[in-house]
């Protein structure tokens, strides 16, 4: 989420071209899944400003904000780990991989079954959908994304893994209050990190082999 629609599509443009410097610089097929992340996150803040535009509601655009930030996100980020993880750090990373794909069902029944609507408060939008156990969905989502990257057995994925944790938690605040979202901001420095990473992974340009 972003404080206006400029804003979203600015970030958006923005996030998804790291996105494009990510794939092209990416070397290995199994890191792909999570180099192409920042073009998930830079296409979600554009949906987001379709969003702004529509005045908030139930339409098309609220609900293709909720599939990819709710099921898509937890699958998409704890396989990418699995798959980009070395050969030791596989077997646990299956853990939040099954956590991850339970959430995205039980969250993909909520949005087949349930509206979802978007609502401009001030310089935020808020999103509400009936979520039955919604704690233990928050949880379940929580161990697939930022728990993948704690496990992943990568030095700078588990920095990243801290710091989308603490990210979260101060943009989750700051929109609790209704003062301005700030996760297009928060998606764009994990996206520049997921650069860096691409960078120093072997087989990369300047890496050795």
């Amino acid at each position: 989420m972003c404080w206006s629609a400029t804003a979203d599509l600015a970030a958006g443009a923005g996030i998804a071209a790291v996105g494009v410097a990510c794939v092209t610089r990416a070397r290995r097929a199994r890191d792909l899944p999570l180099a192409a992340l920042p073009l998930l996150l830079g296409t979600h803040q554009i949906v987001e400003s379709l969003v702004w535009h529509s005045g908030g509601g139930t339409g098309p655009a609220t609900v293709a904000w909720a599939a990819i930030a709710l099921p898509l996100l937890p699958v998409w980020v704890s396989a990418g780990v699995l798959c980009a993880a070395p050969r030791h750090a596989r077997r646990r990373l299956t853990i939040p991989l099954v956590i991850g794909v339970a959430t995205a069902a039980a969250l993909t029944f909520a949005l087949a079954t349930r509206p979802v609507r978007a609502e401009i408060r001030g310089h935020t939008l808020g999103y509400a959908v009936d979520l039955a156990h919604p704690e233990l969905l928050v949880g379940g989502y929580f161990l697939a994304t930022v728990g993948s990257l704690l496990l992943s057995g990568d030095r700078l994925l588990r920095l990243l893994g801290l710091l989308v944790g603490a990210g979260a938690l101060v943009c989750w605040a700051l929109w609790e209050l209704e003062f301005v979202s700030t996760w297009c901001a928060f998606a764009a420095v994990c996206s520049v990190a997921l650069y860096g990473w691409v960078r120093r992974r072997p087989g990369a340009p300047g890496q050795g082999n």
